[in-house]
């Protein structure tokens, strides 16, 4: 079990039994000044500062009593946001057809950065449109994706 799954199943029944959704983590090792960020989100309706709070007190708790991350970190609980990272099949297909902002850790077609609608979503791949060109990405070697927020 690695240590997402191991937070997911710590955190996500009290974070859902408080009304809102477990989005994902973000975990950044550097020593002492490690970082958890736990994002949270509220369908319809999104997340303020006394809300993160409220939960942070939550995790804190859970978090020092489980030990989950041995070493020092500190956490962090925050909205996704509006360019929200992307990191399951099923937040994918939630905004297909918004645009996306891609990294990933190899080269597709010569190209590691993509930016473009997210045309197609299944539960293998998306398929992103750069310059009239389709691209299809696999889940697996996505570094990083956010949604491109619109104005």
């Amino acid at each position: 079990m690695n240590l997402e799954e191991k937070l997911e199943g710590l955190l996500k029944p009290t974070i859902e039994s408080m009304g809102f959704e477990l989005w994902g983590f973000e975990y950044l090792p550097a020593g002492r000044h490690s970082i958890l960020r736990v994002f949270i989100d509220k369908e319809e309706i999104g997340v303020n500062v006394d809300d993160c709070a409220n939960i942070s007190r939550q995790i804190s708790a859970i978090m020092d009593v489980e030990d989950p991350i041995s070493s020092a970190y500190m956490l962090e609980v925050s909205s996704p946001g509006m360019d929200r990272l992307l990191l399951k099949p099923s937040q994918f297909k939630r905004y297909q057809g918004k645009v996306v902002q891609v990294r990933t850790a190899v080269g597709v077609l010569g190209r590691r950065k993509f930016k473009g609608p997210m045309v197609q979503v299944t539960d293998s791949m998306i398929e992103v449109e750069v310059d009239g060109e389709l691209y299809e990405i696999a889940y697996d070697i996505i570094e990083k994706a956010n949604l491109v927020a619109e104005f």
